[in-house]
């Protein structure tokens, strides 16, 4: 075999090798952003974000430096609604000790997080963040 013809075969074998540790990467998340929350009450949506379900990953919601008023922070329950004609879909409430929730793989559509209670109370009390990290 001559030594042209060698390195085509070596050429093809690497470009195959190349080819099937991309097709094993891990699956990085389609989308996310972050932000903060200041004085929300209970019914306060964040930003919107469309998912196009490109992917395989769970759509997740972190909280870091949680504060209520007018009492200390214990939990704030959120939920994820995905924005449809008429009411909205709501994927589930997740109580939040500041940490994370996760809802799963959503199908595409736009979706949000909403406040639904701060120290399991509907009214009385606002709730703050000073980190906000929404991954889809």
């Amino acid at each position: 075999m001559n030594s042209a013809r060698k390195r085509v075969i070596r050429g093809a074998s690497l470009g195959a090798a190349i080819l099937s540790l991309a097709a094993i990467a891990p699956a990085h998340a389609e989308g996310s952003w972050s932000s903060y929350i200041s004085n929300w009450a209970t019914g306060n949506e964040s930003r919107r974000w469309s998912d196009g379900n490109n992917d395989s990953v769970s759509t997740s919601v972190g909280l870091g430096g949680c504060s209520a008023s007018p009492t200390a922070f214990r939990n704030v329950t959120l939920a994820v609604y995905k924005d449809v004609f008429g009411p909205d879909d709501n994927k589930g409430n997740k109580n939040n000790n500041c940490g994370t929730n996760s809802w799963g793989d959503l199908a595409s559509g736009n979706y949000y997080f909403s406040v639904e209670l701060i120290n399991q109370n509907a009214t009385g009390f606002r709730f703050s963040a000073t980190s906000v990290y929404v991954k889809y």
